[in-house]
């Protein structure tokens, strides 16, 4: 599998140079030419990555003609900026390469997953937020704003009592002033620059609460950013494609739909 790293001579705020300081993307390309694709972000409440929510995603997308890219983004003990950083290169990265991997440099879109869709919630709420860390001829080039973002039963807000608090002390740290914790929520940066969304969760979702899903869309509704949100009555946190889950798994056909709608997928 090739590895394309975000930045080939070390990136900002890393703290070695193993794998998980070195932040990648792993193409998944659909055949053809002028392809929209999508960067894909798997969960684990910013402490590792779950498989499953990668690389069969990648190719689940590929089977409705979009390239896919894993994103390898980085984990505690990285806090923020961090993952946010590597989010916004990816989709950078992306654009920058459209013309090697037979892309369409404006359709590019992002899907998470968890604190993954966090993660999404933030690249398509903060795309022109300002770390501190230096920039390069790249980053100057090219929009990190996505042109449509994907939330699987996503962490959205980290403020109590819906918020999931291993990802916020991930994310965040232990000590955090409330301040911090309404500006990283996601359903308090949305504007009607926010890029079009799809979300979808269970009711009955135990680790990260519906009601994350419900205060994005209600958001979005506010600005009126067109979105699709899908509320399954059952299936527990960490699905997936949900191949198991006779009802859910339904939601791999409503996205596909969507993302048609949106000048997406190719079939």
């Amino acid at each position: 599998m090739e590895e394309l790293l975000l930045w080939p001579e070390g990136a900002p705020l890393a703290h070695g140079t193993t794998d998980e300081d070195r932040p990648a993307i792993f193409p998944y390309l659909a055949e053809g030419d002028n392809r929209a694709a999508v960067v894909v972000c798997p969960g684990g409440g910013y402490g590792t990555r779950a498989h499953h929510e990668g690389e069969p995603i990648a190719l689940w997308l590929n089977s409705l003609g979009i390239s896919a890219f894993v994103l390898r983004y980085r984990v505690a003990p990285y806090k923020y900026p961090c993952a946010l950083l590597d989010a916004q290169r990816a989709i950078r990265t992306v654009r920058a390469n459209a013309e090697r991997f037979n892309l369409d440099p404006s359709r590019i879109g992002i899907l998470g997953f968890s604190a993954g869709g966090h993660l999404t919630s933030a690249a398509a709420t903060l795309y022109n937020e300002e770390t501190g860390t230096p920039k390069d001829e790249l980053d100057a080039a090219y929009s990190a704003r996505p042109d449509l973002a994907i939330l699987c039963y996503p962490v959205i807000t980290l403020k109590p009592p819906y918020t999931h608090g291993g990802s916020r002390l991930n994310l965040l740290g232990a000590d955090v002033s409330p301040e911090r914790i309404e500006y990283f929520s996601s359903e308090e940066r949305v504007t009607p620059d926010t890029p079009p969304c799809f979300l979808w969760h269970t009711a009955d979702d135990a680790a990260v609460p519906v009601e994350n899903s419900l205060a994005f869309a209600a958001a979005l509704s506010r600005h009126k950013v067109p979105f699709d949100l899908h509320v399954y009555q059952h299936g527990r946190h960490g699905l997936g494609l949900a191949e198991d889950e006779e009802h859910t798994r339904e939601w791999t056909e409503a996205c596909a739909s969507w993302l048609k709608l949106n000048g997406f997928a190719a079939r």
